[in-house]
């Protein structure tokens, strides 16, 4: 008999009593077949070392499948399994041929790891085009009016980490396809809570972390390289995983993989993937669409409830197609890094992002809790 999703909730969420946790932009917490998955992996390896090594291999593999699935990319030959968001954009940019002349278009709403590293290129004679993401009009407008014949890449969050805007993707995958340019998206703030259609983007690389919206570990994150450009990306990074034979350590030449393995040089974090694995699970068997409708509800929720206080100001865009999970706000009483410490001092989990204080509840957030919490942020003493 298939479980409730609402006692399913009860049995992956473990939260102490009296936290409120509206802080999933920046870490996420972990259901319970995470951490249990993590302490099997350690009990494992304390007492069989790595008997079973081969097993983990093919938790490996899962996972490759689970984020090509979670985009809807080819197969999880197309998915690299890396450190990070950062790694991923640094492949990117340090993996193209530039040319003086060259133009990036980004936001001027980005997270430093989807800014620094372009700019890093300057010293290459590229130039960095920062876009203003005017809320009056179009933001995609503006950013596709910057391109030119020079723009090579664009390069775009999904979510803006401290607006929470919501980008069309589709319609810079279609502009970017349009004009030659090439497509980056970092999709931190948006792959498990938001449905990724990869063939309707159009995206040549996607890189995301789990630890924020999908629930898992820090250090593990996916990194899609459209197949056709694999091999156009330069490698920086050498080691035994990206042989095509592995597992031949005295290879008589050294084979580089044409999967997208070819990205990961040495040994996988194997307990982080196994975290990851058991994180993407849940979220795959409630389905992102789910997950992507109970979210929309407690997001319209907070900013109802922000909208109500008096002493609250909303900064986050809030048209519904703009909306993803991210809410930010200030109080027109209190200066925004003392109400955060309030906040915080109380066990409302949140943080000082654009300004003001941001929210970012989950699907399984409590609508008394978000009510609690948007209380306690509007009033003044």
């Amino acid at each position: 008999m298939r479980i409730s999703l609402e006692d399913l909730i009860k049995t992956e969420i473990s939260l102490k009593p009296g936290l409120i946790y509206l802080n999933h932009a920046a870490v996420g917490t972990w259901p319970s077949r995470t951490a249990e998955a993590v302490r099997n992996f350690a009990t494992e390896n304390e007492t069989c070392g790595a008997q079973h090594y081969l097993e983990w291999m093919k938790v490996e593999a899962v996972l490759r499948d689970q984020f090509a699935q979670i985009i809807n990319a080819g197969s999880g030959d197309d998915i690299a399994i890396l450190k990070n968001t950062s790694e991923a954009l640094s492949f990117v940019a340090y993996g193209l041929d530039w040319q003086a002349g060259d133009n990036v278009v980004i936001s001027n709403q980005e997270f430093p790891s989807n800014a620094m590293v372009w700019h890093s290129l300057k010293a290459k004679g590229v130039e960095v085009r920062e876009v203003e993401l005017c809320s009056e009009n179009s933001p995609e407008d503006s950013l596709i009016n910057s391109m030119d014949d020079q723009t090579k890449l664009l390069s775009i969050s999904s979510v803006q980490y401290a607006s929470g805007l919501k980008m069309d993707l589709p319609a810079l995958g279609q502009a970017c396809k349009k004009n030659k340019v090439l497509f980056c998206i970092d999709a931190i703030q948006s792959i498990g809570i938001i449905p990724f259609d990869l063939k309707a983007i159009q995206a040549d690389f996607v890189m995301a972390d789990t630890h924020k919206w999908m629930l898992g570990p820090e250090g593990v994150a996916l990194f899609y390289c459209r197949p056709a450009l694999r091999e156009h990306l330069r490698l920086h990074e050498y080691g035994w995983h990206m042989l095509e034979d592995m597992s031949n350590y005295t290879p008589a030449e050294y084979e580089i993989t044409h999967t997208a393995r070819r990205f990961e040089c040495g040994s996988p974090n194997m307990i982080g993937i196994h975290a990851a694995n058991a994180s993407m699970s849940l979220l795959l068997e409630i389905g992102v669409d789910e997950i992507e409708r109970r979210l929309l509800q407690r997001t319209q929720f907070t900013i109802d409830q922000i909208s109500e206080n008096a002493n609250l100001e909303l900064i986050t865009n809030s048209e519904p197609r703009r909306l993803a999970g991210i809410i930010t706000f200030r109080s027109k009483t209190i200066e925004s890094q003392t109400l955060y410490q309030k906040l915080m001092k109380n066990n409302v989990i949140c943080a000082p992002r654009g300004g003001g204080v941001r929210f970012s509840p989950h699907f399984y957030t409590a609508f008394d809790d978000i009510k609690a919490a948007v209380h306690l942020a509007g009033l003044t003493g």
